[in-house]
């Protein structure tokens, strides 16, 4: 999927962990880690706020657009 997610990046930066951004945000660890990872196939636009609100971040912090080449390469290199 051409949409990466980056809450690692995020939680890196904030010092805080999965089980904890997810009480803050109000979604259990399991689907929160399903957004993580990528496997989520949309996100509501309250939960993208939480998110932010949570990670004090804006949503392109959170969400980028990849191209689908770029994306097709890196599962490849796996």
């Amino acid at each position: 999927m051409p949409i990466a997610v980056d809450i690692d990046v995020m939680l890196a930066r904030r010092k805080m962990s999965v089980g904890e951004l997810a009480d803050r945000v109000g979604i259990t660890p399991a689907n929160l880690a399903v957004l993580k990872n990528g496997r989520a196939k949309a996100v509501r636009f309250a939960t993208l706020s939480a998110l932010c609100e949570a990670l004090q971040c804006q949503p392109g912090d959170v969400l980028r657009w990849e191209a689908e080449d770029a994306a097709n390469q890196g599962a490849s290199l796996s």
